[in-house]
């Protein structure tokens, strides 16, 4: 699939593809008693300028330099639709004089850079949402030991009056309701973070090959309203 964008604040015509490379002959295939690693799933970004890719105010050397957000949302909106286990190679396609100013080592040091930070961020922030929970789990066992002893109680002082019935049905919901947030934490929050925090790692290893042609492959098929002059 491509997709292509003409004047709008990346100031350059930048086109990206995704695409799966075959699976390797089935002597090479992954198992768990072979390490032989998969083809890498190809990114393929054709810009016009270097400057293209980082963010325009920063002054510092490209290594250095942080990815512009549009870069950014392109390589994960197509990394995204990759396997969980896959490689990536960022190919960057661009004429040849922009080609000579810059080596793939010094892009893939860049890349590196900022998908590292953004590891390192999603790495303390599922830290955090575990610390979170912990507190959310003492605090809902907590109440959930009250309700019940509340409930037990009650019932033993008043027996099956209606009001008392009701009463202590209403204390026993309250103590698993104050109990969800830590069930949803641990059961449901966290695997985005996770899922998030590997596309990272895995972005930041990506090989990176500059391509000074200045073209993009060709596409066997492309999806309706993915490609706009």
């Amino acid at each position: 699939a491509v997709q292509k964008v003409n004047g709008d604040p990346w100031r350059a015509e930048v086109a990206i593809r995704l695409d799966r490379a075959p699976p390797p002959p089935a002597h090479f295939a992954r198992n768990g008693d072979d390490d032989m690693p998969g083809l890498p799933t190809d990114i393929d970004i054709r810009i016009a300028r270097l400057e293209a890719l980082f963010e325009t105010l920063d002054p510092s050397p490209f290594h250095d330099r942080d990815l512009d957000p549009k870069a950014v949302d392109y390589i994960l909106g197509w990394a995204q639709e990759a396997p969980s286990d896959a490689r990536f190679r960022l190919r960057l396609h661009m004429p040849a004089a922009e080609a000579a100013r810059t080596t793939a080592g010094a892009l893939q040091s860049a890349f590196r850079s900022n998908f590292d930070y953004w590891a390192l961020s999603a790495a303390r922030e599922r830290r955090e949402l575990f610390r979170l929970g912990r507190r959310y789990l003492m605090i809902g066992l907590t109440v959930l030991a009250f309700c019940i002893f509340a409930r037990r109680t009650i019932l033993q002082a008043f027996g099956d009056a209606p009001a008392a019935v009701l009463l202590a049905e209403g204390l026993y919901i309250v103590g698993w309701v104050a109990n969800w947030k830590p069930i949803e934490t641990f059961l449901y929050e966290w695997w985005p973070v996770t899922r998030r925090l590997s596309l990272y790692r895995r972005l930041a290893a990506a090989e990176v090959e500059v391509v000074g042609d200045g073209t993009l492959p060709e596409v066997p098929a492309v999806r309706a309203g993915e490609l706009s002059d």
